[in-house]
């Protein structure tokens, strides 16, 4: 098989790097409106970045499952279930992390559950646990399914899960009320274990939800098969024009897709946090033209330079870099630094993060929206430089 785009590797590193962005504002009052989720229904820019990376780890495994599919079937197991089981724990492990609370002026450590409210615990679920899973599954489907074939069973399961909503939720079933997944992680994950941020016990990451995401991916492999079949495809006497067959295919494939996933809106709502079927293919269909500006531009055009390299990086070490993302600010929060008397005579804390976001980038003379992104980009930027570091050593963690 002939070398792979780059343009695959700035798109893997452009979504990382926008999810470390949008997730780390100075403050989470003041963003700008692309860069927040949408409250409900709908989509913003911010709502394109998970799937995005769901379909760039499909992407990827365009390139690996001919290599397991050759191997045979222990070794594919072998390879998958301890990626599966790692990428797990990870992001379980990262919901505990930092293990340690402060109460007081001491330091504690964080039960599973709380034994003073039965109601609060570890969350079970999460990103890195969807990614997990949607990996799993969506390497079955490519290992034993034919490409057209698991165009057809992700259709079948985006129908599937349209029907699961419609018939099992409440009398509005796209509401937050009337959901039907959140009965299900209830029962099976337990209150204690849920996430809360809405107010009630909702997990955006839930068991439910998380089976249309299995899609996103598989939709990630399908068009990255149809990548590799394109290069490989390359002759001596049209070097581009399968970059360009391959191109008008990609942008037709999105923008119907997109259509459909506007026209399913009108009866299953664009909703990332219930992952619903119109989402996945919504996004997917943005997935899809996005990546074929980048082969375009970067492959056909061949424009590269500094924005490139700069993406590039954080593609070498995606999963790693968001993991660190995730403990530098946590293990900040252990760190108190005095910050004046409160009304009550106490001593109130800070902590290094957001000292700086509150002394530095705060007291910026602009809207308060200007700082806490201007906080964000810091934190990105010194994240880039950890995975430049980690680049020019050669250094690639793979997970």
């Amino acid at each position: 098989m002939k070398q792979r785009y780059y343009s695959l590797d700035v798109f893997r590193g452009a979504t990382v790097a926008l999810m470390i962005l949008v997730n780390n504002p100075g403050s989470w009052s003041h963003i700008f409106a692309p860069l927040a989720h949408a409250q409900w229904h709908g989509a913003t820019p911010t709502d394109m970045v998970f799937p995005f990376f769901l379909f760039a780890v499909g992407n990827a495994m365009a390139f690996v499952i001919p290599r397991l599919q050759q191997a045979g079937a222990t070794s594919f197991y072998k390879k998958v279930i301890k990626r599966t089981l790692l990428i797990f724990l990870i992001g379980l492990l990262l919901n505990w992390f930092p293990f340690l609370n402060w109460q007081g002026d001491e330091l504690v450590f964080k039960p599973w559950v709380d034994p003073n409210n039965p109601t609060s615990g570890i969350r079970i679920l999460g990103v890195f646990q969807r990614i997990a899973i949607a990996y799993f599954f969506a390497s079955l489907m490519a290992y034993y399914f034919k490409p057209k074939s698991v165009f057809f069973l992700s259709l079948l399961i985006l129908m599937g899960y349209w029907a699961l909503c419609a018939f099992l939720g409440g009398a509005d079933p796209y509401t937050l009320q009337g959901w039907f997944g959140t009965a299900i992680d209830l029962k099976v994950l337990g209150v204690a274990h849920m996430y809360k941020g809405e107010g009630v016990p909702f997990d955006p990451e839930g068991i439910a939800s998380t089976l249309p995401s299995i899609v996103q991916v598989a939709f990630g492999y399908l068009v990255g098969h149809a990548i590799t079949t394109s290069k490989n495809n390359l002759t001596s006497t049209d070097p581009k024009g399968h970059i360009y067959r391959l191109l008008s295919t990609l942008m037709v494939v999105g923008f119907i897709a997109m259509l459909i996933g506007l026209f399913w809106d009108l009866g299953f709502p664009i909703n990332k946090k219930i992952w619903s079927s119109s989402y996945v293919v919504y996004t997917t269909s943005l997935a899809i033209m996005s990546l074929g500006c980048l082969i375009w531009y970067i492959e056909v055009k061949d424009h590269r330079g500094g924005w490139t390299r700069f993406f590039d990086v954080f593609g070498k070490n995606p999963l790693f870099i968001f993991v660190i993302s995730a403990i530098i600010p946590k293990t900040m929060w252990l760190i108190r630094i005095e910050n004046g008397i409160g009304e009550n005579g106490d001593i109130r804390y800070t902590n290094p993060l957001s000292w700086f976001y509150t002394e530095v980038c705060a007291k910026v003379p602009a809207p308060p929206e200007v700082g806490s992104l201007l906080y964000a980009i810091c934190f990105l930027c010194l994240l880039w430089s950890i995975c430049y570091w980690l680049d020019r050593k050669k250094i690639y963690i793979k997970v």
